[in-house]
């Protein structure tokens, strides 16, 4: 487990649409995901438009993520799709998690809006409490507003070389 988060990239000033899409199953760990993303978003982006869109579970993720890539007025500069997933005793946690994966990337592709993919797939409570409480060194949350960060900012600077 890596127990470090990148560093932050430099603060944006610009003001930027971002989505957060994020579950509302298991809160007692999504919550913590989306506070962290929030936070950090706010500190590097501080004039970012930041929307949350709640969703039920994981799997409403990835449709929720298509709907806002294909929009024509105000699509989202970077997408963050966050959740929990906790495996139990047979492979439906799996096959979830590898659709999910499949479609954001897809999305991502196709309409060439990054993507942050932060829905975690777990073994145990634990291991989701460790990557998503506030108090922790590695919230997952923070990791990927930095990513979304990161990416504003290179696709940014690929559109302007273009």
């Amino acid at each position: 487990m890596q127990t470090d988060l990148p560093s932050a990239p430099s603060i944006d000033t610009d003001p930027h649409p971002i989505a957060i899409v994020a579950s509302r199953y298991n809160p007692e760990f999504t919550d913590g995901l989306l506070t962290g993303a929030q936070r950090e978003l706010e500190a590097l982006m501080p004039n970012a438009e930041i929307d949350v869109y709640r969703v039920p579970g994981a799997f409403e993720i990835p449709v929720t993520v298509e709907a806002l890539c294909r929009r024509d007025v105000k699509q989202p500069a970077v997408v963050l799709a966050l959740g929990v997933i906790i495996r139990g005793k047979t492979a439906h946690a799996d096959l979830i998690a590898a659709s999910i994966t499949e479609s954001l990337a897809s999305s991502a592709r196709a309409h060439l809006v990054p993507v942050i993919h932060e829905v975690l797939l777990v073994d145990r409570p634990e291991h989701a409490a460790e990557r998503t409480s506030l108090d922790s060194p590695i919230n997952r949350g923070v990791e990927a507003a930095r990513a979304a960060a990161s990416m504003v900012q290179l696709f940014r600077m690929l559109k302007n070389r273009a």
